[in-house]
This record gives structure tokens, sequence and C-alpha cells, in this order.
């Protein structure tokens, strides 16, 4: 599919958060739109979604002229000795295939391996993470990355998020960066069908696992309900994946495999360390 690609240039990069994020004092996208366009994401529900005339998944703005932004922003903060907490990204993937040639990201991290925030967390679903591995070092115990690995089979990823990269390689860029030293986790959200062997095939890979379903899309259900994700399940996949309380289902699954402190029910798994928000 062919992405229109146009450049933006913001008066900030930084965005005060709320709700969901309300533990992160900023927000930090690189882009706006996403090219992975899988089909229950909850931005699609939200205005930068809905407001823009083509369809979630073909368009992407590239932000252009960020990193003396960030840099003034992040300085200014420290200036007035504020917490700086961020979550990237909350509204797009940092990593998706525009990142390639732009390097958005990277150059927004460049910046804080020079000036660091309190605390970083990065959510991709991209092994381009992996790329980045000598910046995200630089920040230390400051930082962890969340790759989003919703099932092992790649039929069922297919189904759902048909750009999104392939199961296979998120593993295998979970391996990479725990080895580098890289705090890591496998965010199973919002949590697809998924073979016997899943919880296996994640042992030994990450720090922890986030579980999620889709009652995680900020309302509760209702914008999934929207998107109407539950006619994408096949046979009786419906029933046991999208009705009644899955997240708890799927983490007795995991369970099985993983001690309980290995495993962390949404939203606390996409909340940043207590002590990164101390004084």
């Amino acid at each position: 599919m062919k992405i229109d690609v146009t450049e933006k240039t913001p008066q900030k990069i930084l965005t005060p958060t709320s709700g969901f994020l309300e533990g992160y004092t900023h927000s930090l996208n690189p882009y706006i739109g996403c090219a992975f366009g899988c089909s229950y994401c909850y931005v699609r529900q939200s205005p930068v979604g809905l407001f823009r005339k083509q369809e979630w998944g073909t368009w992407v703005d590239v932000k252009k002229g960020v990193a003396e932004k960030l840099k003034k922003e992040l300085l200014l903060l420290r200036k007035k000795e504020k917490q700086v907490v961020i979550f990237m990204s909350s509204s797009t993937d940092p990593y998706q295939p525009v990142e390639h040639k732009e390097q958005v990201t990277r150059t927004l991290l460049e910046v804080m391996a020079e000036i660091q925030p309190d605390f970083l967390f990065v959510q991709t679903r991209s092994p381009m993470v992996t790329r980045d591995i000598d910046l995200l070092a630089k920040l230390g115990e400051k930082v962890m990355v969340s790759i989003t690995v919703e099932t092992d089979l790649e039929d069922v990823r297919k189904r759902f998020s048909p750009a999104a990269p392939p199961i296979p390689a998120r593993l295998k860029a979970l391996r990479e960066l725990r080895e580098a030293g890289i705090p890591v986790q496998a965010a199973v959200a919002p949590a697809l069908p998924f073979s016997d062997r899943f919880p296996e095939k994640l042992t030994g890979l990450v720090d922890r696992i986030c579980v999620d379903d889709f009652t995680g899309d900020g309302s509760g259900g209702k914008r999934t309900n929207r998107l109407k994700i539950g006619e994408r399940f096949d046979g009786l996949e419906k029933e046991e994946w999208y009705e009644g309380d899955v997240q708890r289902r799927v983490w007795d699954k995991l369970n099985e495999v993983f001690s309980p402190e290995k495993l962390i029910l949404s939203p606390e798994g996409f909340m940043p360390p207590k002590k990164s928000m101390e004084p």
C-alpha cells in the first residue's frame, strides 16, 4: 500500500499528558499517523484518526526540526526543576517504516541521551528499535522498551494487523535488547489468539510481560466495538479471546510458565516506575 508522507513543523514536541498517561509528565510522538494501520488501534477513534479525511494507516506526517525543539524544552524543564517522565509514543509507532529514511526517532533519542529525562518508556511493535541500542544503553535504568507481541501466530497477526512486522522478528528484537542490557517487556496487548507454546517462546526474552485485552482501548472497549473487531475472530475464537475477562484468562495461561512478579496487568504495565516520579 502506498503511504502518503508529508512534512510538518510543530511548535512544540513534548505534550503534557492526562488520562491514561497520568503517570507521565509528557508524551512524545515523532510522527502523526501510523503506516502499520492495525485494525484495532484505538487512535482510529481518536480526534487525530477521525478528523483526517484519509483512512488510518495510509498517511504519515513527519515532524521536522524536532531536535532543537526537544533540547530547548528539556533544558527549560530542567531549569524549572521539573520532573520529565516521557511516553514515546502514544498515538503513533516511533519505528514505523518511514523511520528508516527520516530517523526522527533516532534524532530525538540522541537529544535524550545527552539531556536525559527521569524516565523514558518506548512503545513499539517494530524490530527496528534494535538499531538504537547504542543510544538506549546510555539511558541505563532510565528507559524501558515495550514491544507489542499480541500473538505468536502469523495467520492471526495477518488477520488483525497485516502491515505490522512479523512476530518472529519482534521476538528476535526482544532477545537482542535484553542481551544488550536494555530493560524490556513484551506487551501482549491486546491479547489475540495464541498457541499453547506462546508462553514458552517468551521465556528468557523479557524482564516482564504486560497483559491487556480490548478493554484497554481508553474507553473500556467502546472504541473497539465501534471498529467491529469482533468480526475478525474465527469460529469459537470470539468467545475465548474477545468476550468476558480475557485479560485474566491470558494472565492465567502465562502464569503457567512465568512467576506472578514477571506478569503485570494493564494499565499498570504501561506506567513508569514509581521512583521516576519521586522528587
